[in-house]
């Protein structure tokens, strides 16, 4: 195991390069940043002010030389949007985007694990049918317009829930909601699938044959068999949320990561979009890792040589 944890973080090491390659690159090639920063009508000597400010002026190889030196410090340069380090801001935003990612992840599960069960273990009722044709519809909808069906519904017509910001656990209610629906509908889907093809094998056979109770065979035997792609899928979604997040929180002006990368996308902040373009990639590398290493706790059978 410690063997393939160390393989891992290193082939992982080799993904934040290529990241880090890709974005600079991106950033830089085509159009001079400079002139996307600038106002319209600057001078030259404005243009070479901030070329020498963001160390633009210098070779191309240098300029990602200095940016990686930086990055492994956890500095990612000063933002032209807010005229502060990337990094204080990136930790502000951060937690905000925690917060909502667990929340709507748990929010996700509950809805999605109970559907699933549901309708693996009621097929041939309304109640079953019921939740396959939700996860249906949360397949189809987009979670923009999930969340801007809640604003219209919630906070302008009914007056329950604010219509953006953060702050208490009711300005979190609709966000929440509206970003884990859309992943909700995909754990039912999984977990129908997944509890189909293990309640059917022999060991829960013999479980029923012996007298165990229903809720007992599907919960402690068969649920628990049914986990490793419930939990593949949960690791994924941790990730592909946080991009996933920019507009819900853009929606509700929820002051997290993607937030910030669409307000450093319209003026053209590229130390901030940096930032948070290596964040996200060296969140979705631990995640992925974690995931792998949990297989192994969840089924005894999997091993890693």
């Amino acid at each position: 195991m410690k063997r393939y944890i160390i393989r891992r973080l290193l082939w992982g090491i080799v993904v934040m390069w290529l990241v880090s390659v890709i974005i600079f690159l991106s950033t830089r090639v085509g159009s001079d940043p400079v002139y996307m920063m600038a106002e319209s009508g600057a001078s030259k000597e404005d243009l070479d002010v901030l070329r020498r400010r963001f160390a633009l002026d210098k070779p191309l190889p240098v300029q990602y030389l200095i940016f990686c030196s930086r990055a492994v410090r956890g500095d990612f340069g000063e933002s032209l949007l807010y005229t502060a380090p990337v990094s204080g801001i990136l930790l502000e935003r951060l937690l905000p985007t925690l917060e909502l990612i667990f929340a709507a992840q748990i929010i996700s599960l509950l809805i999605g694990v109970t559907g699933g069960v549901l309708a693996a273990t009621s097929s041939g009722k309304w109640i079953g049918r019921s939740a396959r044709i939700f996860s249906l519809l949360g397949l189809s909808m987009p979670n923009f317009w999930i969340a801007l069906l809640c604003v219209l519904f919630f906070s302008l017509t009914l007056r329950i829930f604010p219509t953006s910001g953060r702050g208490g656990i009711d300005h979190l209610v609709l966000p929440a909601f509206s970003l884990g629906w859309y992943f909700s509908a995909g754990y039912t889907r999984i977990t129908h699938s997944a509890l189909l093809q293990v309640l059917n094998q022999e060991y829960i056979k013999l479980a029923r044959i012996k007298g165990l109770p229903e809720k007992l065979v599907v919960g402690k035997h068969a649920l628990k068999n049914a986990l490793i792609p419930i939990v593949t899928l949960a690791g994924m979604n941790l990730v592909v949320m946080i991009s996933a997040g920019v507009a819900i929180e853009t929606v509700f002006a929820w002051p997290g990561l993607g937030f910030l990368m669409y307000q450093a996308a319209l003026v053209r902040d590229f130390n901030a979009v940096q930032g948070v373009v290596l964040i996200i990639s060296f969140m979705m590398v631990m995640v992925n890792l974690l995931v792998d290493i949990l297989y192994a706790y969840i089924d005894p059978r999997i091993r890693y040589t």
